[in-house]
């Protein structure tokens, strides 16, 4: 079964900068796709950005866009998220979700979800 456990979340200031990571385990399969969604109480899930494990493809919503960097570490099975020029409105628990193949940032529809890391960005 795959597993996905989120840490580095954490509190910055405005205009900081902060990492977090995926650590994943259980994949049958080198062909998947690790996301990033981040959501707030009462608030729609939203996709930031997602990486694909055989060719590395990235993507990015909008949003965050020439902010964030998605990177992935092969040898430790860990996927980051840097967060660059963070905003008040970046405040998020951050998860990090597993599909097989494809990456999707309109759909929260995959397979496997972490726990959540809490990422709180003062103004």
């Amino acid at each position: 079964e795959v597993h996905l456990v989120e840490s580095g979340g954490g509190l910055v200031q405005a205009g900081g900068s902060l990492r977090v990571s995926c650590a994943a385990s259980g994949f049958t399969s080198d062909d998947y796709a690790i996301a990033w969604f981040r959501q707030a109480p009462g608030k729609e899930r939203e996709g930031v950005s997602c990486i694909t494990n055989v060719d590395g493809s990235t993507y990015y919503s909008d949003s965050v866009k020439g902010r964030f960097t998605i990177s992935k570490d092969n040898a430790r099975n860990t996927v980051y998220l840097s967060m660059n020029s963070l905003k008040p409105e970046d405040t998020d628990v951050y998860y990090c979700a597993a599909q097989q193949i494809f990456c999707e940032l309109d759909s929260d529809d995959y397979d496997y979800w972490g726990q959540g890391t809490q990422v709180t960005v003062s103004s």
